[in-house]
This record gives structure tokens, C-alpha cells and sequence, in this order.
């Protein structure tokens, strides 16, 4: 098996799957690292192997649920790339002029 490449800038290669069962390597971004149910992947990952992994961080979880986890993350990243995007929309609208005439 040859070496493995470096994930690209922005990115963080995991292995994924129990002792003893299939195990697969897997990209995220690292803006995952900020996520709860990453962390708490990370704490599991901590607490089966500590902190003296060698390459990939090693989450100690099926496959499927890694991905069902992933699709979580993502669709949550979606909603909130969607709030930021909406909220920006929202306060760069052009501001309509209306005059006021001055009660005397």
C-alpha cells in the first residue's frame, strides 16, 4: 500500500471504524473541529486511543454512524451559511429615501 497524501489546506483526514472491523479514511473540514458532535467524537477518540495516534485521528465508531453524524454537521453548516447569507442579504438592501415634510 502506497503512502497516503496530505489532505489539502483546510481539510483533516480521519480513520473511521472499530477495532477488528472495516475501517475507512475520510476528509472533513476542519471547521468540524468546532462542531459538538465532532468534539464529542473527539473526546471518544481521546478516551479509546489518547493522544498518542500516530497519522490519521482514529474515531472509534461505525461507518454509518460517523456518516449519519456528518450529514448532521453539514446540514447544520448549510442552515447557518444560510442565515449568515440571508441576515448579510438583509442589511445590504438599498434604504429607500422617503422625504418627510416639516409639520410647522
Amino acid at each position: 500500500m502506497g503512502a497516503l497524501k496530505l489532505p489539502p489546506k483546510g481539510w483533516l483526514a480521519i480513520r473511521v471504524g472499530e477495532e477488528g472491523r472495516e475501517q475507512r479514511r475520510f476528509l472533513v473540514p476542519v471547521r468540524y473541529l468546532s462542531h459538538p458532535l465532532f468534539i464529542e467524537l473527539l473526546k471518544e477518540s481521546e478516551e479509546e486511543y489518547g493522544f498518542q495516534q500516530k497519522g490519521a485521528i482514529r474515531i472509534p465508531r461505525e461507518i454509518e454512524y460517523f456518516l449519519h453524524v456528518k450529514e448532521v454537521i453539514d446540514r447544520d453548516n448549510s442552515c447557518r451559511a444560510s442565515e449568515t447569507a440571508s441576515a448579510a442579504h438583509y442589511l445590504h438592501r438599498p434604504i429607500d429615501l422617503i422625504c418627510f415634510r416639516a409639520i410647522s
